[in-house]
């Protein structure tokens, strides 16, 4: 629930109303509410106006997850796929796009301007183990490029994951990221 709650939002709010009330203190001359709003408002504030330049929204689900996919998740997920999961569906701050590093580690990343945009995540059951499925918008890195970074990207997420990687039309790339048949221990 926490990583859903905007860090900028609540700055921005509560600092907006701190420093709201110090406005008001001021003009009915009330120097110790004065002083606690803009002492404690404007900076608050301030940090909501920074955390909200350099937010980074979470990334939607493209379908809903059943009940079915959730047992699967918590029975065969690996570490890897609920980090990337978790990290993917919260806000992030400080970064230019969600898996940034990862992408730059993997060589799909020549510049910021060429990065693949992950869009959107689903999950699925894939042949009775889950499977982790990020939604790429790739208009300047080609299949090709994927497909020969295919098993870079899965030593990268492993161990315990087997990659696929499926075109869709307009320049979308679905990276499935698949756990072993094995059941996960932990």
């Amino acid at each position: 629930m926490l990583r859903k709650l905007s860090l900028a939002r609540v700055g921005l709010t509560v600092g907006g109303i701190l420093t709201i009330i110090g406005f008001v203190a001021y003009a009915v001359d009330n120097p110790t509410l004065n002083l606690a709003g803009f002492f404690y408002g404007v900076p608050i504030l301030l940090g909501g106006l920074a955390l909200k330049a350099a937010e980074l929204k979470p990334i939607p689900y493209s379908q809903s997850t059943s009940p079915e996919i959730i047992a699967l998740r918590e029975e065969k997920a690996t570490p890897t796929q609920d980090q990337i999961r978790k990290d993917v569906t919260r806000y992030r701050y400080g970064q230019e796009a969600h898996l940034d590093d990862s992408l730059e580690r993997l060589g799909l990343s020549p510049s910021d301007e060429d990065r693949p945009v992950l869009v959107a995540i689903r999950e699925e059951n894939i042949e009775g183990n889950y499977g982790l499925i990020l939604e790429f918008d790739s208009p300047f890195i080609t299949l090709e490029t994927w497909q020969d970074k295919k098993e870079k990207i899965t030593k990268f997420f492993g161990p315990d994951i087997t990659v696929r990687i499926d075109p869709k039309e307009d320049n979308e790339i679905d990276i499935f990221l698949i756990s072993s048949s094995k059941t996960q221990e932990g």
